[in-house]
């Protein structure tokens, strides 16, 4: 009977699909560019689609730019909720300031508009590494910042 329960419909993936590069856009413009090397799609209890392989997305600014990049070892989109979940290993990079973050794990509400984290932070810039508690910035990646920063230190060599 364990065996077969293994084999539930509630279980088991409606579809998977392997190598993804999907392209969102709004008004012509585009938003977001995610890479997977795999997509598995649940329709129960709840549709999400899991990236088991992890992500490499790319967010733009007006459509033309890349404004910064995400990558991470596994996320999940909980598509009636329209969030997508990054976790293990997640960087990030903001190509304005030069910034790359290392965080465990980070949120984007596409309904908000707004990508966050709770988790600690590790910002690297150049000689300078900055550490908080928690990490926010609007959808677009124009105002990204660290919160509750607990320091910052100049590394010289």
């Amino acid at each position: 009977m364990e065996k077969v329960r293994l084999f539930d419909p509630q279980n088991l993936p409606q579809q998977s699909i392997d190598t993804v590069r999907a392209l969102r856009s709004l008004g012509g413009k585009k938003q977001m560019v995610l890479k997977a090397p795999k997509v598995v799609v649940y329709e129960q209890p709840e549709r999400k689609t899991v990236y088991p392989d992890g992500i490499d997305m790319q967010i733009y600014n007006n459509g033309d730019k890349i404004a910064a990049s995400i990558k991470a070892k596994y996320a999940q989109s909980l598509d009636e909720k329209k969030i997508i979940e990054a976790r293990n290993d997640v960087v990030i990079i903001d190509f304005r300031s030069g910034d790359t973050s290392y965080l465990e794990n980070i949120v984007w509400n596409s309904a908000e508009h707004r990508i966050f984290s709770n988790a600690p932070v590790k910002s690297v810039n150049g000689k300078r590494v900055t550490y908080g508690d928690g990490f926010e910035s609007d959808d677009e990646f124009t105002t990204p910042r660290i919160l509750h920063q607990r320091g910052t230190m100049t590394i010289e060599e």
